[in-house]
């Protein structure tokens, strides 16, 4: 409720002074989805954790392997030896569940480092699009965003110019 308040005051405030408040949104979902700067994160994130990714999938299927073995030859063993096969199964899949827990946290984390600076770039480029084109409100989240002041597509362009070395953001 502060922020349709505050929202509210400076809309009145333009209004009172004559002057019309410029106003545009953006769709930060979009950014993370879209933009080239996104997209360059999650492959850098698929190639740093592809070896882990790996070695859980194969641990996985020697997980899978080994009960398969214990399932068919169990009751053609020796007690000692089920025991033996059932307590190195437990082991290995107390190993593999940890490994796992440890690879989803890790890969959550990076991920959102990388989408923070991500965000980070996107909101220097939409602080910059807001002083060179007047804006006095920029909104990130909204309920509804008319299509008309929804800036999103230039501010993809812009990031994307930047990140070919191209300089900051120009008018529409």
């Amino acid at each position: 409720m502060t922020c349709a308040l505050a929202l509210a005051m400076t809309l009145g405030a333009g209004v009172a002074h004559g002057q019309e408040a410029r106003i545009a949104a953006v769709n930060s979902d979009r950014i993370l989805r879209e933009s080239a700067a996104a997209k360059a994160a999650q492959t850098k994130l698929e190639a740093e954790f592809a070896k882990r990714d790996k070695d859980l999938q194969d641990m996985a299927q020697k997980l899978k392997s080994m009960s398969d073995a214990l399932d068919k030859n169990g009751a053609s063993m020796a007690p000692a030896d089920r025991a033996e096969k059932q307590r190195d199964l437990s082991q290995l899949d107390t190993d593999f569940q940890r490994k796992q827990r440890e690879f989803r946290e890790d890969l959550n984390q990076r991920r959102n480092e990388e989408l923070a600076a991500v965000l980070d770039r996107a909101n220097k480029i939409i602080k910059q699009i807001a002083e060179q084109q007047h804006y006095d409100l920029i909104v990130q989240e909204a309920v509804y965003v008319s299509p008309r002041i929804d800036i999103t597509d230039q501010v993809l362009k812009a990031l994307a110019a930047a990140a070919n070395g191209a300089s900051a953001p120009t008018g529409n």
